[in-house]
């Protein structure tokens, strides 16, 4: 069995792809710039997690996306949302993860992107395209749903010769099992990049950098990446 993975370089992805490689043989990683902030940060990020299991990385450069995107995450005229540990915490109001994502969206990315690599997948005989989508932000992003897959999924059987399928490993995880997972398949953590943002350091206040420090304040471990940043420091 083979696969082409969906690498944005975040914690997900990364870590899908580590899960995914003890299943099977990942021929090919994509990463897409669409003109976010954090494009040119995610793509070093994700060919140096390449080049750590030996897998062939390619960019797909997706301009009218960015073209098309009003929000945040690509327009630097929005500020992107900051967000605080009580924000995202089981008792706080969910208007206001609702609101960030919102800020934050960018219209049918992930539609797109895993069409794309189900082109890839075919036209070089891979069984499956696997992602890193999670049952915590399919809370306020319905395009990591398990319903989602499963429309996704279904579409790529009609729409591809070899009826490939789509994998997405943590479906059913949060933040915190994700890592627990991450650690334990050696995923090499010190190369993702959870940011919004796309500067020297993680900014540590936009709503992915909080959900990856609460992940692992639970699980009390410290962040490879942060540690590597420190050495390197």
């Amino acid at each position: 069995m083979s696969a082409v993975s969906l690498l944005s370089s975040g914690l997900d992805s990364v870590t899908a792809l580590a899960f995914t490689k003890k299943l099977m043989d990942v021929r090919l990683a994509l990463t897409f710039d669409y003109g976010q902030r954090s494009a040119l940060r995610e793509i070093e990020f994700a060919k140096n997690v390449c080049d750590c299991y030996g897998i062939k990385h390619e960019v797909i450069k997706l301009d009218w996306l960015g073209n098309i995107t009003k929000t945040s995450l690509v327009n630097k005229d929005v500020e992107i949302p900051i967000v605080s540990l009580e924000d995202i915490s089981d008792g706080a109001a969910p208007e206001i993860t609702k609101e960030s994502a919102k800020n934050v969206w960018v219209p049918n990315r992930n539609g797109v992107m895993i069409n794309i690599a189900g082109s890839f997948a075919e036209s070089i005989g891979c069984e499956y395209v696997t992602v890193g989508f999670n049952g915590e932000e399919a809370q306020t992003f319905p395009d990591n749903s398990f319903e989602f897959v499963q429309a996704m999924d279904r579409s790529l059987y009609f729409s591809t010769q070899n009826k490939v399928k789509l994998l997405a490993p943590l479906i059913e995880f949060d933040k915190a099992t994700i890592v627990l997972e991450a650690l334990k398949t050696d995923a090499p953590l010190e190369w993702s990049w959870s940011c919004y943002h796309g500067g020297n350091v993680p900014c540590g206040v936009c709503e992915s950098c909080v959900r990856r420090a609460r992940a692992f304040k639970e699980i009390r471990k410290k962040d490879p990446l942060l540690v590597r940043l420190a050495v390197k420091s």
